[in-house]
């Protein structure tokens, strides 16, 4: 599959991973430079069942404006991607923690992997 747009050279991905994000928690990447976080996702590994899973995020205990999103329990399977587009609050400087946030409504064991695009500058 063609990606619809070339993927800029000064975009930087970084991961973080929860062994279930279907339990309240966190995980936490660092911010390999200074820049400002584009877009931000998660993949999950196993179907989330009963209630939707909340996920918030923050850099080094700031909240990011726009940076929440749903993780669907209806229709969920393993391979499902939900992303967010951050709109405020969202600029990093080297070493800062990227923190990823679940509010573990959902149920089920659910291996969940979260990124975050940071536009270097």
């Amino acid at each position: 599959m063609s990606l619809p747009n070339n993927r800029p050279l000064n975009v930087i991905r970084v991961f973080a991973y929860m062994a279930d994000s279907s339990t309240a928690g966190s995980a936490f990447a660092i911010a390999p430079c200074r820049g400002k976080i584009v877009k931000m996702g998660s993949v999950i590994n196993a179907a989330v069942t009963t209630a939707d899973t909340a996920i918030t995020s923050k850099i080094a205990g700031t909240a990011i404006t726009g940076g929440s999103w749903t993780i669907s329990f209806s229709g969920a399977a393993a391979g499902d991607v939900d992303t967010a587009i951050p709109t405020a609050a969202n600029s990093v400087n080297e070493d800062d923690n990227i923190e990823v946030i679940s509010d573990g409504a959902g149920s089920g064991t659910v291996p969940t992997t979260f990124f975050a695009d940071i536009l270097v500058r």
